[in-house]
């Protein structure tokens, strides 16, 4: 994202924030009560949580909100950060980068945020990303997979990090899975334009497969909200290909899965993590039996870290946490050591600490941040089977 651009995408979140303000309070219904503690200003730390509690992707907001709420309830009891309390601030963005510009500032200029938190969606990611580095206010999104989160141009951003795997990796994942596991050699792609994390992922994918001599046979595209994908999906069936690649967020995919199912379309399709929702399968109806998705994490691993967060999560949700839930946990955490670590709590000694975090034991994984402030961790291929998610295989970096 060029300089000028963020500039403008700042003074716009700044004109219209105080308008917005009543409309991005989300609801702290179901969270952890320590983690929502009011106590005087000062006396706290403020993490800022931006998230798409409402919309089409609402789903995400609210598990990512639940993890981290999660994550800074313990700590709390273990008596917080320099002997300060933790508070978790969350407003909506309604799954709309400018809304999410419009909260990244008024969490950073007028609550005083240690730390902004988000977003899931790497479109409002990038929409948040120059707010903190003008800020200078750290950042961390738990799930923004795009490469240009951390970077600004050629330039790594100083002060916007993940906890994630990035898309090339992702769409490596999943374009050696169909031509090693399912032994496929012609895949279309069906991609949100609109969406940099739709258009991004399926360019690595893309890129890949054809490295390992698979062929696409059609690339057809649409926009996240359309309700009526057939134009496409016959455009694809009447290129025959063996699957069809849709890295689209998980209401889009469950609707496109049905009407695919509808005109006879038998093949799997494959995505991303931004399938990973109950409502996937609320909504697909068994339409994505056979199909896969690249994920961070499966809450059938048997390792005693993941199992003891599913535990505590059951504990205090009454869930089974998706990736979402796991990351934004991850997210919080890794913040909570950094600002531990950190000579003091400013925004400069906290960055300085999260850049030069290594071996995190994270549940979605040993998170090492490298020199663009990527996380280097191993992804896992969801494979859906009567209508629920099956884990099918690991691949390392």
């Amino acid at each position: 994202m060029k300089s000028l651009r963020a500039l403008a995408m700042a003074t716009l979140a700044l004109a219209v924030v105080g308008c917005q303000q009543k409309k991005q309070e989300a609801s702290s219904s179901g969270a952890p009560a320590a983690s929502q503690a009011a106590a005087p200003v000062g006396d706290t730390i403020l993490f800022g949580h931006v998230g798409s509690m409402s919309g089409n992707e609402a789903t995400f907001g609210d598990s990512t909100d639940k993890g981290i709420k999660l994550a800074v309830d313990e700590q709390n009891k273990k008596g917080g950060i320099k002997g300060k309390q933790i508070v978790v601030k969350t407003l909506d963005d309604q799954g709309k980068p400018e809304e999410a510009a419009v909260a990244a500032t008024r969490l950073v200029t007028q609550d005083h945020a240690n730390i902004l938190l988000g977003e899931v969606a790497s479109s409002r990611s990038l929409a948040m990303a120059p707010i903190a580095d003008s800020n200078q206010v750290p950042m961390i999104s738990p799930t923004s997979t795009n490469p240009k989160v951390t970077k600004d141009g050629d330039k790594t951003r100083p002060y916007v990090f993940r906890v994630c795997f990035i898309d090339p990796f992702q769409g490596t994942v999943m374009a050696k899975f169909a031509r090693e596991n399912l032994k496929i050699t012609d895949v279309a792609i069906l991609r949100d334009v609109g969406n940099d994390y739709s258009v991004g992922l399926a360019d690595f994918f893309a890129k890949k497969f054809l490295d390992l001599g698979g062929k696409i046979v059609s690339d057809q595209s649409y926009k996240a909200g359309d309700q009526d994908f057939k134009a496409q999906l016959t455009a694809i069936k009447g290129k025959n290909p063996q699957a069809i690649y849709v890295p689209g967020y998980y209401t889009d995919v469950a609707l496109i899965a049905r009407q695919a199912r509808e005109l006879g379309m038998k093949q799997p399709l494959m995505g991303g993590d931004g399938w990973d929702s109950s409502k996937l399968y609320e909504i697909a109806q068994g339409a994505l039996d056979g199909s896969y998705f690249s994920n961070h994490y499966t809450p059938e691993d048997p390792s005693p870290v993941i199992q003891q967060f599913v535990t505590k999560y059951k504990a205090a949700y009454g869930a089974v946490p998706d990736a979402l839930a796991t990351l934004g946990y991850d997210a919080a955490n890794v913040a909570i050591d950094a600002m531990q670590r950190a000579k003091d709590l400013s925004g400069p000694s906290i960055r300085d600490a999260i850049e030069q975090t290594k071996g995190y034991k994270g549940v979605s994984g040993v998170i090492t941040l490298d020199s663009d402030h990527n996380a280097v961790k191993s992804a896992v291929v969801l494979g859906i089977q009567k209508n629920a998610a099956k884990y099918a295989a690991t691949v390392n970096p």
